[in-house]
């Protein structure tokens, strides 16, 4: 029994790690390919072009409208405890701070995972089970550079178009809950929000964004030992690939945590 208790732990180590190492080696290559110039012929142009506009477009209206009722219930709360313990001068930072650095980046990259990422990566699953990537290969063509290549890409610009539209969003709604239909408090709004958002700052919200687009847009896409045909362990291998990506997200969030208040 302890042999095979040993065995059995064995063995999901080294599929875990056998797991990370796709990740990774699937990340290496999609780099790679990034600064191809085969990567951006005319006819794969025309396939990352219609790829990020059936990610993006879909989802842009709904997730920005989601982001603005929620902000405007986030920034009321904040607005009213502020005014309430004479902290006013504090809801500017905690608003820019919670909503745009913090929430929208992550709320933008799970959205994106949900409504995309794993869907697309259940079809590229799919398309290597029926032998299409064989089928490709053996017509010379590249299967990661034709299929794979694009959804990422398109992954990676929704998460980045989502979060700079909402942010943006949530800056002029906190704008307007502050100082109303009028231009007098602009300056000492923008001078406000530049103070929060220093150059660090900035770099480190622009890494976090560019590092959870690419978890979202890669890890979803990379098959495991546990793509098996069978509807359990397909819904084990959804699962597994979930789990990834929520624990890379939350390690890039820590970090990112890290180098804003250390």
């Amino acid at each position: 029994m302890a042999i095979a208790r040993q065995f059995s732990a064995w063995t999901l180590i080294t599929r875990w790690l056998h797991g990370w190492w796709l990740v990774l080696r699937m990340g290496a290559r999609v780099l790679v390919l990034a600064v191809s110039s085969s990567t951006y012929r005319p006819v794969q142009r025309r396939r990352i072009l219609h790829g990020i506009y059936r990610a993006t477009w879909p989802m842009l209206p709904g997730f920005t409208l989601l982001t603005a009722i929620f902000g405007l219930v986030v920034i009321r709360i904040v607005l009213s405890g502020a005014l309430s313990y004479g902290l006013t001068r504090f809801a500017l930072d905690v608003l820019v701070r919670t909503l745009v650095l913090e929430l929208i980046p992550l709320s933008a990259a799970l959205y994106v995972s949900v409504r995309y990422s794993l869907a697309e990566g259940e079809l590229i699953r799919m398309m290597r089970t029926e032998g299409r990537f064989k089928a490709l290969l053996a017509q010379g063509r590249d299967p990661i550079r034709d299929i794979v290549m694009p959804r990422v890409l398109a992954g990676q610009f929704a998460v980045i178009t989502l979060t700079t539209v909402s942010g943006l969003v949530i800056l002029v709604l906190t704008y307007l809950s502050l100082y109303g239909f009028v231009t007098w408090g602009f300056d000492g709004f923008t001078r406000g929000v530049g103070q929060i958002i220093d150059p660090l700052t900035w770099l480190i919200l622009a890494m976090k964004t560019f590092f959870m687009s690419l978890a979202v847009a890669i890890i979803p896409m990379v098959a495991t030992t546990s793509d098996h045909d069978g509807q359990g362990s397909r819904a084990h291998a959804e699962l597994i690939r979930l789990a990834r990506l929520l624990s890379v997200m939350l390690l890039i969030e820590i970090i990112a945590l890290v180098g804003s208040y250390h």
